[in-house]
């Protein structure tokens, strides 16, 4: 692991996943690139008058003043710090920072989002996770010390989470983490036990090559995946949740949601998401 980006907006949750990438760049010899985005509309931007360069000079000022405030932080000594502000509120420019500086990974604070507003608007954390193509690491506290001892890996086991699970295998590995894959059981999907046995067969199979993990998987009856994803958490008092994302956008994100997404909204625990090609 050698670069992190942070996006922030300056908040409390900002900083719970500064510090956070901190401690993480601290352990792996990473750097950090810190990205504010402004949101600075078309008009002000290609406006030829005095004042609207005078506006956007002004607010480009205030980020920078921000940045010198928000990055004056004992736990960044010694830690390579790029600060970098966009001018716009486009989260996909975030993964287009991941590809030109072949980030590692994204490490997020966020507060989630409820209700109409995650309907209609959805939480920032949300609309990145949703574009990335590396991990997103989610915090929704401080993360005291990095000692991840239990991950979950929540799946249904198809072949499109491949990918993602080798990832989650890698980043356990990394962190020093117990890798606790599970199969949720919901009633609207339901399987019979050997039916859920064959699918996860049939998935190390084609993922690892053979069955030693066989045993490792848990099968978790609940209402629905996110419920049972939790309940799973805390029963095995696991200490961050991996799962992976189709990034759906649009109508069939309206429609159809992405339960990724409402994992990451919605955990108790640290959340990391290993994004998948819907194309798979």
């Amino acid at each position: 692991m050698k670069k992190i980006i942070v996006p922030v907006d300056f908040s409390k949750h900002s900083e719970y996943a500064l510090e956070g990438a901190a401690k993480l760049a601290k352990e792996y010899g990473a750097e950090i690139l810190v990205v504010h985005m402004l949101e600075m509309s078309n008009t002000m931007l290609i406006r030829n008058n005095s004042q609207a360069q005078t506006e956007a000079v002004f607010f480009l000022k205030l980020a920078e003043q921000k940045f010198d405030t928000f990055l004056d932080k004992d736990y960044l000594e010694g830690i390579t710090v790029i600060p970098v502000v966009k001018h716009f509120k486009v989260f996909s420019e975030i993964n287009e920072l991941v590809i030109e500086h072949n980030a590692d990974m994204i490490v997020m604070g966020s507060h989630g989002s409820q209700g109409l507003k995650e309907l209609f608007i959805g939480s920032n954390t949300e609309k990145v996770v949703r574009t990335a193509s590396v991990p997103v690491l989610v915090l929704k506290e401080r993360l005291e010390i990095l000692n991840f001892k239990k991950m979950i890996f929540a799946s249904n086991f198809d072949k499109e989470d491949i990918t993602a699970f080798k990832k989650t295998i890698a980043f356990s590995k990394l962190l020093g983490a117990e890798l606790k894959p599970v199969y949720i059981n919901i009633p609207s999907q339901f399987k019979s036990n050997i039916e859920i046995e064959n699918t996860i067969k049939s998935f190390l199979i084609k993922a690892d090559g053979d069955l030693n993990r066989f045993d490792e998987v848990k099968q978790y009856a609940d209402y629905n995946v996110e419920l049972g994803t939790f309940n799973y958490a805390k029963e095995i008092e696991a200490d961050i949740i991996a799962i992976s994302t189709h990034g759906r956008k649009g109508l069939s994100h309206f429609f159809y949601g992405s339960i990724g997404e409402d994992i990451t909204n919605h955990a108790p625990v640290p959340v990391i998401t290993f994004h998948i090609d819907m194309a798979v």
